[in-house]
């Protein structure tokens, strides 16, 4: 049986993870969300065009969904990175496939060590990416460092569900069923089970909010989703 994820070789096993199950994410993800994380990108989407970006870099990229979805908000350029190869690799076809390979840019890059100029992106973005992080101080720094002054952060991530009878049934689900129905699918039994580990350990709500303003962020501001399954955090550059 793996052992918890220790936050020094955190990163390495991540990748290994994503390029174990990439073949099989997107499939799983809309089966296990019963299709919500469509409409939660949706949500980050119509934010998106509130602030009318022309740059816009997705951290944690994975194979593109919000890279895609972005693109509806007509900017120049999107890039997205992620230290999966495989993961880009089932974004990449998907992104050709749907013919903006001449608007979206899928490259292999460190969420923590980003290898841009400062303020160089109008909007930085992360679906369900940031609680990998493995340094999640330095990940906001960096994100904060390539915005623009003024640019935007827009992070949509699992957070906890207050409410106690909705609270039992859907952490029954998480903790139980997920895993069971991701390890029949995908054959990864190790990525299931730390899903809802990462997400019960991650810091939401206010707690997250604080950590941007520490990262250099202002005018922050949460938008709880599906009753707090998920929250679109937002921000600007000071």
């Amino acid at each position: 049986m793996d052992t918890p994820i220790s936050p020094s070789g955190k990163k390495e096993k991540v990748r290994e993870m994503f390029d174990g199950i990439a073949y099989r994410y997107d499939f799983l993800n809309h089966l296990l969300s019963l299709g919500t994380d469509i409409l939660w990108r949706n949500k980050v989407l119509r934010l998106a065009r509130k602030m009318k970006p022309l740059e816009i870099l997705d951290v944690a990229t994975g194979t593109g969904d919000l890279a895609i979805t972005l693109s509806k908000c007509r900017p120049v350029s999107i890039t997205g990175i992620d230290i999966s190869e495989g993961m880009l690799q089932v974004g990449r076809k998907k992104i050709n496939d749907k013919a903006l390979s001449n608007l979206i840019n899928l490259q292999p890059g460190d969420s923590e060590n980003l290898q841009f100029p400062d303020s160089h992106f109008d909007l930085v973005t992360a679906a369900f990416g940031v609680r990998n992080f493995e340094d999640l101080s330095r990940g906001l720094s960096e994100m904060n460092r390539v915005l623009k002054q003024n640019g935007n952060i827009l992070i949509l991530e699992f957070s906890t569900i207050t409410n106690p009878f909705w609270k039992v049934l859907f952490t029954f689900y998480f903790k139980w069923m997920l895993p069971l129905i991701g390890r029949m699918v995908s054959k990864h039994d190790f990525a299931y089970r730390y899903l809802p580990e990462s997400v019960g350990i991650f810091p939401y709500g206010k707690e997250f909010l604080g950590l941007l303003q520490q990262a250099g962020f202002q005018n922050t501001r949460q938008y709880r989703l599906t009753g707090g399954i998920a929250t679109i955090y937002t921000g600007q550059r000071k």
